[in-house]
């Protein structure tokens, strides 16, 4: 009996919650109030069907689902319950589309830059997210520009039931730029060393156009850096550098940025040691470091020193040896111990060289400027020198060298990926030369002829004072050898003031690098020149015996060699290194002209602060005849963009002015042109230096300080006797035409009715020295 009743109240208690899920079934799902998104779309992501039993928590989840699509701004649930059953249904409200975008008050910046920075865009979900991102990026693009006060605001407007416009109001303000920068707690350095350092700069005199002065919110964080660098390579390697607070001024008319600093104490070097796998004694190891006992710890001293030792083991094959500054400090001395934990790890050779963003150039061009080959030890220094080789050919925009593991832990393959740049022109047109007046002129030159290497080169210019054709193929690597083989055609003709020289010949030219920075160069040469039209006054010396006699055709057969050593970093820019040359030519190996001439010069150029250049140059020459006088075209003439600016080409020499008998008309021209004449010098000499600094380094315009002095001397006796100087300034670009050069000298000593007052402006197109 009990038993029984157990059963029935256990059927009674299981069938209520059943009859109570049956009233809550869900009869039907519906979708209302969208548009654009299908009613099926939503429907996936539901979890309450039609025929399943509603639950409230599973409804609100559903809500939920349907936000996370991303479409609706409004999602509700309603539950309706008619003679079938419950009806859930969800009311969606899309959010709008964007179909315009409008940007008014900007007139600083660019409607297109603008829309460029922009996070929301047409024909997309308007998103309130998106709108707060885009005026961000608005404000900081105007702050980039100085306009740190710009503001910004928006607003919607329909356009329909679904769509809206979008405005962005720009109220830019006034430029408002960074005029103090001020530092706190600073004792070891002043302000101005430490503004040195920055990349941001107070507003000056031309910000208009250099910037400077203009808030850039990542750079002032890095300029925070480049102070604790100041100060970590000076000692301090406690300092503690704050972030930079910007705040406007009162007037509102500039910013004022802060910057805190600790300094901590200054620390020396200490004791210096080595321990682990030691190649070498540490005598040795120790003359390899900059880092000396006794002298200020710079931290970037001991990270260069790191590499160096680094460099010194991958030379030898080990190109994964690990080497471990460990400093201890003793805050009592005041000094920091150092032991470099050496492990070489185990020797590596190359496994595989592959070559690769090759197009035209030929995989075995490259491959014979790599200084490392498949089965060598692997060496780091050829790996640099491989890099510096391959940019040096002028070939490409960028020459990649990176390694990956090999075949073997022991092998290292070496991947080079090269972006190739146009190596051939093609001109034609007209322009004007400070030296030759209207030029005309057409040239075709391929520096990679057929992806060889081969330098191609034709060209033909017709100016007013000048004719040029010439024809030229060198090979660098010639028959695949290390010899370097090449030919020219040419044929010149130019008006000099006192002359015009006519030079028809060709030559041929061998060289031979002997090692990595020494090379030769040997050139054979014939010419047939002709020496006509000689000035009045030229020839009223000749009569006088005060000018040699002018031999007006003549063939010249003469050889020159020459050994140069080249330790720059980057031939075509250099901004460290050496450039040495030595040169003689004799004349006289057939042929009507008999001299001898030599030439040494030497070019060094030393990286400089931010980016700039300094350089010194230096030109020694002498020629001297064979049994006959040395002719006048042949004689040391200066003055001009390559040797002494400032002073008008071929002007700087012997000259005799002391002829009064000669006629003189009433304007005074032809007097002066009758009373001078350059007779050349045999002797040289003359120095440039030069401070180069960028303008606009993506452009590769660059501009140039400059000091010239020398002079040429009918005789070795009176080499330095008198020099002609001069300074000036100008411009340099790598234009699509090659390098220019806009160049404005003023000479120090002029030269009485010879030199044009205040200076000469002059520019050429060719290679830099």
């Amino acid at each position: 009996m009990l038993n029984r009743l157990f059963l029935l109240l256990l059927l009674l208690i299981l069938a209520i919650p059943a009859a109570h899920a049956d009233d809550e079934r869900v009869v039907e799902v519906l979708v209302k109030g969208n548009r654009r998104i299908e009613a099926a779309a939503i429907a996936n992501v539901l979890k309450t069907t039609a025929g399943s039993y509603l639950f409230p928590e599973q409804v609100d989840e559903d809500v939920r689902a349907i936000f996370r699509l991303g479409h609706f701004q409004d999602v509700k649930a309603e539950i309706s319950r008619g003679d079938k059953g419950t009806v859930l249904t969800f009311l969606v409200t899309e959010k709008p589309v964007v179909r315009e975008i409008r940007i008014e008050g900007n007139k600083e910046v660019s409607t297109e830059k603008i829309r460029e920075v922009l996070e929301i865009r047409t024909n997309t979900i308007y998103s309130p997210n998106d709108v707060a991102k885009s005026i961000k990026k608005v404000k900081k693009l105007y702050a980039d520009d100085g306009y740190y006060l710009a503001e910004i605001d928006t607003r919607t407007e329909k356009r329909s039931a679904n769509e809206v416009r979008v405005l962005l109001t720009v109220k830019e303000g006034d430029k408002v730029l960074i005029r103090k920068i001020l530092f706190e707690g600073n004792r070891a350095f002043s302000d101005r060393k430490l503004k040195k350092v920055m990349e941001t700069n107070e507003k000056g005199w031309f910000s208009w156009l250099t910037s400077s002065g203009t808030y850039k919110e990542e750079v002032l964080k890095n300029d925070a850096n480049l102070i604790a660098d100041l100060y970590y390579n000076n000692g301090y390697v406690n300092v503690k550098v704050g972030e930079p607070v910007v705040t406007v001024m009162p007037d509102k008319r500039g910013l004022e940025v802060r910057i805190g600093i600790t300094e901590g104490e200054q620390f020396s070097v200490g004791a210096l040691g080595f321990k682990g796998d030691l190649l070498e004694s540490e005598a040795e190891l120790a003359k390899q470091l900059k880092l000396k006992t006794g002298e200020i710890f710079s931290r970037g001293t001991l990270r260069g020193d790191v590499f160096t030792l680094t460099d010194i083991y991958a030379d030898k094959g080990y190109a994964f040896a690990n080497i471990t500054p460990l400093s201890k400090a003793d805050a009592e001395r005041k000094i920091i111990d150092v032991t470099f934990d050496l492990e070489k790890g185990e020797k590596v050779y190359i496994d595989r060289i592959n070559i690769g963003g090759n197009v035209k150039t030929r995989d075995k061009v490259i491959r014979r400027e790599i200084k490392l080959a498949e089965g060598e030890l692997y060496s780091a220094t050829a790996l640099k020198r491989s890099k510096q080789n391959l940019m040096n050919l002028g070939f490409f925009e960028e020459a990649n060298l990176a390694t990956a593991r090999g075949r073997a832990d022991n092998k290292l393959n070496l991947n080079v990926d090269v972006k190739e740049k146009p190596t051939g022109t093609f001109s034609i047109g007209g322009g004007y030369s400070s030296l030759d007046g209207i030029i005309g002129q057409g040239s075709i030159q391929q520096a990679n002829f057929l992806g060889l290497g081969l330098k191609l080169n034709a060209a033909a210019s017709i100016g007013g004072k000048s004719q040029t054709y010439n024809l030229g193929l060198t090979d660098p690597y010639f028959l695949d050898t290390r010899w370097t083989l090449g030919a020219d055609l040419y044929r010149t003709e130019r008006d000099y003031l006192d002359f015009t020289r006519r030079v028809t010949g060709g030559d041929i030219k061998a060289g031979y690098p002997l090692s990595d920075t020494v090379s030769t160069f040997w050139v054979y040469k014939f010419e047939d020149k002709k020496v006509y039209n000689l000035s009045a006054a030229l020839e009223n010396n000749i009569l006088t015996g005060q000018a040699q006699p002018v031999e007006t055709s003549a063939t010249t057969s003469s050889v020159t060699g020459s050994i140069t050593r080249n330790t720059t970093d980057y031939r075509l820019d250099p901004s460290r290194g050496m450039v040495n040359n030595l040169s003689v030519e004799v004349a006289g190996l057939g042929g009507t002209s008999r001299y001898a001439r030599y030439i040494g010069n030497t070019t060094v150029f030393f990286p400089a602060w931010w980016g700039t250049v300094f350089s010194l140059r230096g030109e020694v020459g002498h020629i001297q005849g064979i049994g006959k006088q040395v002719p006048i075209d042949e004689k040391f003439f200066l003055g001009g963009i390559n040797t002494i600016r400032g002073y008008a080409g071929r002007t700087v020499s012997p000259v005799n002015t002391n002829r009064p008998f000669l006629p003189v008309d009433s304007s005074g021209e032809a007097a002066r042109s009758l009373n001078e004449v350059y007779l050349g010098g045999d002797t040289e000499a003359f120095f440039n230096a030069e401070y180069q600094f960028p303008l606009i380094k993506d452009a590769g315009l660059k501009g140039v300080l400059f000091f010239d002095t020398g002079n040429s001397f009918d005789s070795k006796a009176a080499v330095f006797d008198r020099f002609l100087s001069s300074y000036g300034f100008g411009i340099r670009w790598f234009s699509p035409m090659g390098p220019l050069r806009l160049e404005y000298g003023i000479p120090l000593n002029p030269r009485a009715e010879i030199d044009q007052s205040g200076g000469r402006l002059e520019f050429s197109i060719g290679g830099f020295f």
